[in-house]
């Protein structure tokens, strides 16, 4: 087993060995590992010298996240690091006392994911629903049927669902469509349904949707539809726009944060912090292919 996780610790005798939970793939999550290793190697920790970590992949899978978190606990890990709100929880399941980072979960007061082995980053995914509506009617003037795709099974989707019903749904003459998917043989129908009755796509974020990103875009495209997302990653997939925190920032932070439990802070001293910050990222190929005519002044990251 690891080391008692909340002992005082400044020097170390092996290796630091962190569990890395990847939510989505190696490939989708590349530029966030990178992101994480070269803040950790600033800071002085390296792979193969001071540092071990153990990369294990879910690939977008909600069952895979609990037998993951169990394999870290039963291997003894200093730290277990993930990003999500369902890999955060199952991470908790698994154990009490490791401490555990994640980089990104959307409402961790509102998920359960406060407790005194658990910090990290809120990326306010349900706060920031009425601004990426704001966006979307700015490029899309006309829009009245807004349908928003998510994972039924992820409680901060529906969290995000509720903003949405509220900022939109509400409104004189719009109408708000619901896209559930919760399998990847699921989204290019369900997504093909839409076309003609649904004048842009709300994408709430989740590891299974992100895993899922460029089948969820290529689907998007073929039925005309202008999709929001939550960081620029999907933008960088085909997706047409993204408001949102910089997510390999946050990755960053995590970075930070496991330093300072590995010279000695307590999970516990190092409260949630939210990301304020955004960035606003627009796919101009993607634009021109819908015919989405980009305002004038909007201050946006182009690609």
């Amino acid at each position: 087993m690891a080391s008692n996780a909340f002992t005082k610790r400044q020097s170390w005798s092996r290796p630091a060995r962190i569990g890395f939970l990847g939510a989505t793939t190696p490939k989708v999550w590349s530029a966030f590992v990178e992101a994480f290793e070269d803040e950790l190697n600033s800071l002085g920790w390296v792979k193969g010298d001071n540092l071990e970590i153990d990369y294990r992949w879910a690939h977008g899978e909600p069952g895979n996240y609990r037998s993951i978190a169990r394999g870290f606990v039963k291997d003894g890990v200093d730290i277990i690091v993930t990003s999500g709100t369902a890999p955060v929880r199952a991470a908790m399941q698994a154990t009490s006392e490791i401490p555990i980072v994640f980089a990104a979960a959307g409402a961790p007061a509102k998920t359960g994911l406060k407790r005194k082995n658990v910090t990290g980053l809120s990326n306010r995914q349900p706060d920031l629903a009425a601004r990426r509506i704001g966006l979307l009617r700015r490029l899309v003037p006309k829009l009245k049927r807004l349908a928003y795709l998510g994972n039924p099974r992820v409680k901060n989707s529906t969290l995000e669902a509720k903003q949405i019903g509220k900022h939109f749904g509400n409104s004189y003459s719009s109408k708000v469509i619901k896209c559930n998917v919760t399998s990847a043989s699921q989204i290019t129908s369900k997504i093909n349904a839409l076309k003609g009755k649904a004048d842009a796509l709300y994408v709430c974020t989740d590891p299974f949707v992100t895993t899922n990103a460029v089948a969820i875009n290529v689907a998007a495209a073929a039925a005309g539809l202008p999709t929001v997302h939550a960081f620029r990653d999907y933008v960088e997939m085909g997706g047409l726009a993204s408001l949102g925190p910089d997510f390999r920032g946050m990755f960053a932070s995590a970075a930070e944060r496991v330093h300072d439990i590995l010279r000695g802070a307590t999970p516990a001293e190092l409260s949630i912090k939210d990301e304020t910050a955004t960035e606003l990222v627009i796919n101009r190929a993607t634009a021109k292919a819908l015919g989405v005519k980009i305002p004038k002044g909007l201050k946006a990251k182009f690609i």
